[in-house]
């Protein structure tokens, strides 16, 4: 598993890297003080884990130089979850690590009930720490009679009795207002950037891609991070769910390093035919950048049919022996999410781990 570039270009050659010589972390340390000063009390900050992504908890949870706190849960045989916290934590922060992905309802559900486990257990404060937030695509009404999802699973969050949210990279910046609560929202373009950035591409062969339209800023900002490097972006249209069909490419990608960069890969059929045409039009080689890899059948089998030359994914989501193929590297969002655990619990700014 990669954890991020180390052996970075400097500015004077001709090769991306990001806006400083250092990783997100480095420039973190150089500006605040070393982690987990002695004076700080952990004391009341506990770490609880779904079921749903164990490895990344307890990577999240060595970051802060904690063990995971103990919690039973368990299906009866009808399917009911069923949770009990294995200590005290009256009076404790309490943060609840859950991405509600595939299964997304037994897993939504399951983070319900730890919150109300931990509201009736005294917890002082509850925070859903969410690296992928499930139903966040339903986050408008462009027909009639559609539901918008995101904001009914926002409210059942809030009614379960969560005082805050910690999400990483929402399918749409709408996301956060569907929250009655506060939300702090983290990017793992950072991640992937690090590990982007050993590539040594050189700059002037680099070109960023939105697959489609609605992905745009996303592009654009990860885009300024690879010295400004060109944006193409590819038209698309959809006819129906999961099923889209592109048209043409806006911008010049011939001869160039494609880097397809988007918040999530479902089915692929978006990232994939937007890669084929990128080929179409001279492309030398193409990579896929994504922070979710929900990789939903056939996407395996799109990425590697060898239009790609690297697919790159964070660990939001955990990723079956079945889905693993040679071009995929997953980036570990751990630290980064690690951090503003350790800034939320602190009353730290989040913003600049962005910015620092």
């Amino acid at each position: 598993m990669c954890l991020g570039a180390r052996d970075v270009a400097s500015a004077g050659d001709s090769r991306p890297v990001l806006s400083s010589n250092n990783s997100w972390e480095q420039t973190l340390r150089a500006a605040t003080p070393a982690f987990l000063p002695s004076s700080v009390n952990k004391e009341k900050l506990r770490v609880f884990s779904g079921t749903s992504n164990t490895a990344l908890s307890e990577e999240i949870a060595m970051y802060l130089g904690l063990d995971l706190s103990p919690i039973k849960i368990k299906r009866f045989a009808d399917g009911e979850i069923y949770t009990q916290v294995g200590e005290s934590i009256r009076g404790c922060d309490v943060f609840l690590c859950q991405p509600t992905c595939p299964p997304v309802n037994d897993n939504l559900m399951e983070l319900l009930v730890m919150v109300d486990a931990c509201r009736r257990a005294s917890a002082k404060t509850i925070t859903a720490v969410i690296p992928y937030y499930g139903y966040a695509r339903s986050d408008r009404k462009t027909q009639g009679r559609e539901s918008i999802a995101a904001k009914l699973s926002a409210n059942l969050i809030t009614e379960a009795g969560v005082d805050r949210v910690l999400a990483m990279d929402l399918h749409s910046g709408q996301c956060v207002g569907y929250f009655d609560i506060p939300v702090d929202h983290v990017y793992g373009d950072a991640v992937i950037l690090d590990y982007l950035a050993s590539k040594r591409i050189p700059t002037d062969q680099l070109v960023v891609v939105s697959p489609d339209v609605g992905g745009v800023a996303r592009a654009r900002a990860f885009a300024k991070k690879l010295n400004d490097a060109p944006l193409a972006i590819v038209d698309k249209r959809r006819s129906a769910h999961n099923v889209s069909e592109v048209m043409n490419v806006i911008g010049d990608v011939e001869g160039k390093v494609a880097v397809l960069v988007d918040d999530m890969i479902d089915t692929a059929g978006t990232i994939t035919n937007a890669a084929k045409v990128l080929k179409d039009q001279g492309a030398k080689e193409v990579y896929a950048c994504a922070s979710h890899a929900v990789f939903s059948p056939p996407a395996v089998e799109r990425l590697s049919c060898g239009v790609f030359e690297e697919v790159i994914v964070s660990n939001s989501i955990p990723i079956s022996p079945e889905n693993q193929f040679p071009q995929l590297t997953v980036v570990s969002v751990a630290n980064l999410l690690g951090e503003a655990i350790w800034r939320v619990y602190n009353s730290s700014s989040v913003q600049s781990i962005r910015d620092p």
